[in-house]
């Protein structure tokens, strides 16, 4: 019996269908083969994608740094603080965390009391550098043969820089030092968005202290919340220390 042909035409459609949906997705570029805008786009987007909050986001810029600046083998983030000390909080390789520890325990080096003149220091060679001698030395031996860093903020007497290691002196060119700059350009916006999370949430612990401290006050000594809040002040202020500290001086002696 002849089938009809508007209902041949219906039966066909799934099989129709069923090819274009299973046609070969576009292979993907590797990076490698794309121009350097195309590659910075490519990078930005994956960055987007990868990371869900600002902690991994920086790691994350690091890591591509390791991967696409010419010559680069090893990278870390130092923060510096006067009254902080010296912090890592993304380091990428050994190599790189034997390097950020002789920092720390020589208090010298490109990353450390540096005055940033320029956003960018290059050590060329740490077997000659004459700037950090001790550092250069220590550097050597933990397999760094040069060092290029870029300044990422500077707030008062603190700065942050993101630090890139190579195996070999003189690994960093002029090529490195461009590729480099837009890597600290992400880089200095990731950290921006962890140091300003970090505020919050230290302005949130601040303020649940105090609430504590002004709720031990109130059944204490039977006063408002304002009365409460106006006594913390007024030991603020005689004493000479900060609100949160005399909140939690408040706690510690607890509520007898």
């Amino acid at each position: 019996m002849a089938v009809p042909a508007h209902k041949q035409s219906t039966e066909q459609l799934p099989s129709v269908l069923g090819t274009v949906h299973e046609a070969p997705p576009a292979e993907e570029v590797p990076l490698e083969e794309l121009t350097l805008s195309e590659r910075m786009g490519e990078i930005a987007r994956l960055l987007r994608e990868q990371s869900s909050d600002s902690e991994s986001l920086l790691t994350a810029v690091t890591q591509f740094a390791v991967d696409q600046v010419p010559g680069a083998s090893f990278a870390s983030i130092t923060l510096v603080d006067p009254k902080g000390g010296i912090t890592h909080p993304v380091v990428i390789g050994d190599a790189a965390q034997r390097v950020a520890d002789v920092q720390r325990e020589l208090e010298e080096g490109p990353s450390v009391g540096a005055t940033f003149e320029s956003t960018t220091i290059l050590v060329e060679d740490t077997a000659t550098e004459p700037r950090w001698p001790r550092f250069a030395e220590a550097a050597k031996e933990a397999g760094v043969g040069s060092i290029l860093s870029f300044c990422l903020y500077v707030q008062n007497d603190a700065y942050g820089t993101l630090d890139l290691m190579a195996r070999e002196a003189n690994a960093f060119d002029a090529e490195s030092q461009s590729i480099g700059s837009l890597f600290a350009v992400h880089a200095a916006v990731a950290f921006s968005a962890v140091r300003e999370k970090e505020q919050i949430r230290a302005a949130l612990t601040t303020r649940d202290v105090i609430g504590q401290a002004k709720g031990m006050i109130m059944e204490r000594y039977k006063l408002d919340s304002d009365g409460a809040f106006r006594l913390l002040a007024r030991l603020s202020q005689d004493s000479n220390v900060r609100l949160a500290e005399v909140a939690e001086q408040v706690i510690e002696a607890g509520p007898d």
